[in-house]
């Protein structure tokens, strides 16, 4: 029987090339990119894996490319824009990584003739009028009429019927307030403030502009995918549609509920998963930002939904699985209605400190995550609103003098302190200056054509989006693609130039008669790209040394010296203040919350009754030993807890393992003290294991977890007793403190 011929083939070997390349530009990028939950994977089976929120154009697929063939080691199919296919380059790699091209109906929108109005907005929402208009030529039944941009966003709608070059109705009437002004030039009832004569402007109204879009067929699509699926491989998608800057998740496409009963429904027993992963990003435009890839459970499509989606009712079933994964997204996201609450959000995280420890980045992303979710209950209760207003001004007062919430700090050094540190920092700055000039100079061609470029990209693709802000989620993925693209280039003429100086009179004599022409290319090469990678090390150190300086000077001028020491004060009352609200609303709405610890102590009584284990198929990697959390893994609930848990094998985790350029010395992307877990066991703290004996009856089973469950509880008093001796809060799984890093300490 011959093999079925693949819709979308992936072509292995290239695949892994093309991922070790991305992944040195991924590295250099960013200064840390920490998985966490990838223990959650199927090792195995159809899995399909939906990403949130979508705010790194093509960088996104290639970082979650990374994490899961160096977690899980699989590959994965992506569902990528047939708009961004027809690039030369990004589409010949996509082609080559399996990915499945799909059109969409915004990337194709044309404005259309006339003006479209709304004559019965209350009666009849979905009739539609025009004037001057061409439905019939112009438009498309199941295409989409899209409405002029506002604040970043343009209405849409399906078009359910044509009755005429000027009438037509929507399958679903427009919403919002603003959408409805358009169609009708009225003013909405509730407007406090209407310009003079908008109620005379309104009965003159005549409609408004609009755009058109066609109907894109997606069955070719849906069949590349489920072969995918039927043969036990793994698809991504980003369900939100495409990219965008967003501090909210957007609405979801319908797209992810159709592969997965659609699939279900062809092969029930086939075990599919959906599995959520979120992109938290830290400043996700920026170079030498920070990421967090958060994995949740796996979500198993229930069977009743497969049966009801079987027997027709396609629209409920597909609501109600759109429902559970968005609400899996909601749990490994951080979300916010809007930026200045983000910023509010990540201020009170910076002030809440309960136990005066550093934490590492997972649970920096877990915190913000909760403190939203709290804000977001309670804000309007009267002690929030007060504390947001002294927050904000706290904030507006760190603005104004241009320092961070951690140089706050510098306050209470005395006079000779702050005069040595600052002399000690511009003598390093000066070494380091030193280090980083020559490869500042050879670069500079590619960092400002990057930066030219991915400007004016971003000013396009926010010029075409119908839901971007300021188009930032292009930004660093046209970096990247600038600078691949310039760099090989760049570095090739300067081989070139060295080439011709050493034929010309062997560079000033230094070069000895012995060494032949055809010698210098590739070592010079090698010489240009060390000194600029050492460059790009030295003068990151360098920068968070110069970002330090001004504080230091603050306190050195007398009319600012006592204005940073005010604020010093005021940020300890704020902080207590901030501390104790927190404290006392977050028992109400977390269950493990802890006010000494900020998640609840894992080993107390009981607490092991909740652990959960994981319904993906088996694989050689317990939750016990992932790494890459502050906590043992916790059972799956709305509270999103901490999860993850402490290696007692001693090694080094994948994503941090000596083959990432990352760790070489000179361009190590973190301090010393980053290279290895924070939740590091090896050395002490937990009990020998022999070699397992067969089980093989329930019993057997039963008594082997009575003694794990009796081991572990025996640890975790332990542990308290140590930490009750020591003071300590947090720690490792042996009773030491976490190893606390430079990098926590700055603001991300």
């Amino acid at each position: 029987m011959a093999r079925e011929k693949e819709l979308a083939p992936m072509v292995n070997w290239l695949y892994d090339l093309l991922l070790w390349i991305f992944s040195v530009l991924v590295d250099l990028f960013f200064r840390e990119v920490h998985p966490r939950g990838s223990w959650k994977i199927p090792r195995r089976g159809p899995v399909i894996f939906v990403a949130a929120p979508h705010a790194n154009q093509f960088v996104d697929p290639l970082i979650l490319m990374r994490v899961i063939r160096r977690e899980a080691h699989r590959r994965i199919a992506f569902l990528i824009a047939e708009k961004s296919m027809r690039r030369k380059f990004i589409g010949a790699a996509a082609r080559a990584a399996g990915a499945v091209p799909v059109g969409r109906a915004l990337d194709s929108t044309r404005p259309a003739t006339g003006k479209i109005y709304l004559p019965d907005p209350t009666n009849d929402p979905t009739l539609i009028r025009g004037v001057g208009t061409k439905f019939e030529t112009e438009a498309q039944i199941g295409g989409l009429l899209v409405l002029p941009t506002v604040h970043g966003t343009a209405a849409n709608t399906e078009i359910l019927e044509i009755h005429g070059d000027q009438e037509l109705r929507l399958k679903k009437e427009f919403k919002g307030d603003v959408a409805l002004r358009q169609l009708t030039g009225k003013p909405i009832e509730g407007d406090e403030k209407l310009e003079d004569g908008a109620l005379e402007k309104a009965k003159e109204f005549e409609g408004i502009s609009f755009k058109v879009a066609p109907k894109v067929d997606q069955s070719l699509v849906y069949d590349a995918v489920f072969q995918r699926l039927q043969a036990g491989g793994c698809v991504g998608i980003f369900p939100e549609g495409g990219s965008h800057d967003r501090t909210e998740l957007l609405p979801l496409k319908a797209g992810v509920a159709i592969m997965a009963l659609g699939s279900l429904a062809a092969n029930p027993d086939s075990g599919l998963k959906i599995v959520p992963c979120g992109m938290n990003y830290f400043h996700a435009h920026k170079f030498r930002s920070r990421a967090v890839v958060e994995f949740g459970t796996p979500v198993e499509v229930p069977m009743e939904l497969v049966e009801l989606y079987k027997s027709g009712e396609r629209r409920e079933a597909t609501r109600q699985l759109l429902e559970t994964v968005y609400q899996a997204l909601v749990a490994v996201t951080v979300t916010s209605p809007d930026y200045d609450t983000l910023m509010l959000i990540q201020a009170a995280r910076r002030l809440y400190n309960p136990t005066n420890k550093k934490l590492p980045l997972p649970m920096i992303v877990e915190l913000n995550r909760r403190l939203v979710k709290g804000y977001t209950h309670y804000k309007d209760d009267p002690r929030i609103i007060n504390l947001k207003k002294s927050v904000n001004a706290y904030n507006k007062q760190l603005w104004l003098l241009g320092v961070r919430d951690h140089q706050v700090e510098y306050a209470k050094f005395s006079i000779s302190k702050v005069v040595f540190t600052l002399l000690y920092r511009l003598g390093k700055l000066g070494v380091l200056a030193i280090g980083t000039l020559p490869g500042l100079v050879l670069f500079a061609p590619v960092f400002a054509a990057s930066k030219i470029i991915s400007i004016k990209k971003s000013r396009e693709a926010l010029a075409a989006s119908t839901v971007k802000l300021q188009g930032r989620d292009v930004m660093a993925t046209w970096k990247l693609l600038v600078a691949m693209a310039f760099a090989p280039s760049l570095y090739a003429l300067y081989a070139i130039i060295l080439t011709w100086w050493t034929y010309k009179n062997r560079v000033q004599g230094y070069v000895p008669e012995w060494v032949p022409l055809w010698f210098i290319p590739i070592p010079s090469i090698i010489f240009f790209i060390s000194i600029t990678f050492a460059a790009l090390r030295f003068g990151e150190t360098g920068m968070d040394i110069f970002k330090s300086l001004r504080p230091l000077v603050l306190s050195l001028n007398p009319t600012s010296a006592n204005t940073l020491v005010k604020l010093r004060k005021r940020r300890e009352v704020l902080s207590h203040e901030v501390t104790d609200v927190i404290n006392k609303l977050g028992p109400e709405m977390f269950p493990d919350f802890d006010s000494a610890r900020i998640i609840a102590d894992p080993f107390r009584d009981g607490a092991f009754k909740e652990i959960g284990t994981p319904k993906s198929p088996s694989h050689p990697r317990s939750p016990y030993q992932d790494v890459r959390s502050a906590t043992p893994p916790h059972k799956q609930s709305t509270n999103a807890s901490i999860r993850g848990g402490a290696s007692t094998s001693g090694h080094l985790p994948r994503n941090e393992s000596f083959h990432d350029l990352g760790n070489i010395g000179l361009f190590a992307s973190r301090p010393p003290s980053r290279s290895r877990s924070r939740s590091n066991s090896s050395g002490g703290g937990g009990f020998p294991v022999q070699s397992f004996s067969t089980i093989n009856s329930k019993e057997g089973l039963d008594e082997v977890s009575k003694k794990i469950r009796g081991a572990m509880r025996e640890r975790g008093k332990e542990r308290r007793r140590k930490s009750e001796s020591s003071g300590f809060d947090v720690g490792d799984s042996s009773g030491r403190q976490t190893p606390e890093s430079l990098e926590d300490r700055k603001d991300v």
